[in-house]
């Protein structure tokens, strides 16, 4: 069928009328008469060689072929209806789909967002948070924010921000510190990377204490857990710079250890869109600054 001679009305006045198994009901969704539905559905099944509906007394009923065909439309019809949706001021709105680590998201992100909406309008930026185990492909996700070595398998990853991880604990905690020896006394709050605090205390040049305290899937929930008092934290003091303050937040000791870094990363399939390419380029320029 030459795709220029479709028959758009038809089509459409089929599938109200397969919704609502009536001519009349169909005939008002669509605002015209209940003659101009059931001409045009008569002409479609003429044109396909097939009648699409039972006719029966007090309605209609799918045929085989109908029911066949009504998924295929509606569908369709949908997808139709959402891309128009995405049109706003005579100019087509984006979707963007980023996933973000929860601290990185919190730490940074978060407080730029007005700032890519003013000067990306038409990109419908939308944003899931993630503990940096993600699925780009299954979780439908454009971008990646996440923190590690770059190392992904089937991933293109481009270096965003390093994050050099440090003790960071309340202040009433802190004072009871002299030297990297005295967290053997302490709780160490921990991350799913457990060999974190080893890599800290063989910097610090002192022995590995047990480690004993609460394991959190985020930082930014661990740091808040340190800011309550509940332990020592080890996280990237650059996520944290609001909070650092003499009365809520401290950083006991200078030594810090390259754990990794945050990384925007995309599927090695995706070709970058115009969005895509405008969010990179964003991103990375507010990072830069």
């Amino acid at each position: 069928m030459d795709r220029a001679q479709l028959p758009l009305n038809a089509l459409r006045a089929f599938e109200a009328a397969a919704r609502h198994l009536n001519f009349t009901r169909a005939a008002i969704e669509l605002c015209v008469s209940q003659g101009a539905v059931s001409h045009q559905v008569a002409g479609l099944e003429k044109r396909l060689g097939t009648r699409l509906f039972h006719r029966l007394p007090r309605g209609l009923a799918l045929t085989d072929d109908g029911q066949a065909l009504v998924p295929v439309l509606a569908e369709t019809f949908d997808r139709i209806g959402a891309t128009l949706d995405r049109f706003a001021d005579g100019r087509f709105q984006y979707a963007l789909n980023i996933g973000v680590v929860g601290t990185f998201a919190t730490g940074w992100l978060l407080a730029r967002l007005d700032d890519f909406a003013a000067t990306h309008p038409h990109i419908d930026l939308r944003v899931s948070i993630n503990n940096n185990r993600v699925d780009l492909a299954g979780e439908g996700l454009d971008y990646a924010i996440r923190f590690g070595d770059g190392a992904w398998h089937g991933t293109h990853a481009e270096p965003l921000m390093d994050a050099p991880l440090t003790p960071l604990c309340a202040p009433l905690v802190a004072s009871r510190l002299r030297g990297p020896d005295d967290l053997a006394h302490e709780r160490l709050l921990r991350s799913y990377r457990v060999s974190e605090w080893e890599s800290w205390f063989a910097a610090a040049g002192v022995p590995v204490p047990a480690l004993r305290g609460p394991l959190f899937d985020s930082s930014a929930l661990m740091v808040g857990a340190a800011m309550a008092g509940l332990g020592i934290a080890l996280a990237p003091k650059v996520m944290f710079g609001h909070e650092l303050t003499p009365e809520r937040l401290v950083q006991p000791f200078a030594i810090e250890i390259d754990a990794g870094r945050y990384w925007l990363t995309r599927l090695l399939s995706r070709k970058e869109g115009l969005a895509m390419k405008a969010f990179r380029q964003w991103v990375m320029g507010a990072v830069g600054g």
